[in-house]
């Protein structure tokens, strides 16, 4: 699994004035709980960069003060009008207790319905998976080269050993659509065979009656004649 490094230093005191505080000085406040007892601190928002703007997971390793905790980013406040962030809530991980954690999605391959003009849509960008920490991948990779138009993966399609993943077995992950120009080039092509087959037929007759009034009129009287005889 990926890790990024941070550090931080240990808050003396807690409180809305105090936080208020740091966050002027570009602070952000944050906690570290799992294990034990709380410990709040603060970190400067750049050490965000990375981990927040980001599709990748990543394992934290935090130096507070001198000490090292390994932990994982659980959650994240933004302020409402400036987006800025303004809380993180950390939770310490140990190497023997099975962790859930949001795993990005990773394609691979170009399905076999796209190259036949449908459209791949991936629902899930992220899946919740639980896991030792010696076993979680840096991210969940899917070939979908089989993938025909109108079939799908689900969660239930996906097997990693160790991981479990925490998300409804019948949630689609991605699904390759019927795109509206494949509809439409199929139904052309199908009007324009019955066309054609149409054409000919009419062709066909039109030659015939041409055959008949091409005859010389002589000729057609000889045979008429021929008939009464043969009736006589």
């Amino acid at each position: 699994m990926k890790t990024i490094e941070v550090k931080g230093d240990l808050r003396e005191k807690v409180g809305k004035t105090t936080s208020k505080n740091l966050r002027r000085e570009d602070q952000i406040p944050c906690v570290i709980y799992g294990n034990g007892e709380n410990i709040h601190f603060h970190t400067h928002e750049r050490s965000f960069k990375k981990l927040v703007y980001t599709p990748n997971a990543y394992l934290v390793n935090l130096d507070i003060d001198g000490k090292k905790h390994q932990a994982v980013l659980r959650a994240i406040q933004f302020h409402p009008v400036s987006d800025k962030i303004i809380h993180a809530d950390f939770f310490e991980v140990t190497d023997k207790e099975p962790l859930w954690i949001q795993m990005p999605v990773i394609t691979e391959g170009t399905p076999e319905g796209v190259i036949n003009g449908g459209r791949l849509v991936q629902k899930m960008r992220k899946v919740k998976v639980k896991g030792l920490l010696s076993v979680l991948p840096d991210d969940i990779k899917i070939n979908i080269e089989d993938l025909t138009i109108g079939q799908s993966i689900k969660i239930a399609d996906l097997k990693i050993e160790g991981l479990e993943f925490m998300e409804p077995d019948n949630a689609v992950v991605i699904l390759v659509k019927t795109a509206r120009a494949a509809i439409v080039d199929e139904v052309e092509e199908e009007e324009g065979e019955e066309g054609e087959e149409g054409v000919e037929g009419e062709e066909g007759a039109g030659d015939e009656k041409a055959e008949g009034a091409d005859a010389p009129a002589g000729e057609a009287k000889d045979k008429t004649k021929d008939k009464a005889k043969d009736k006589a």
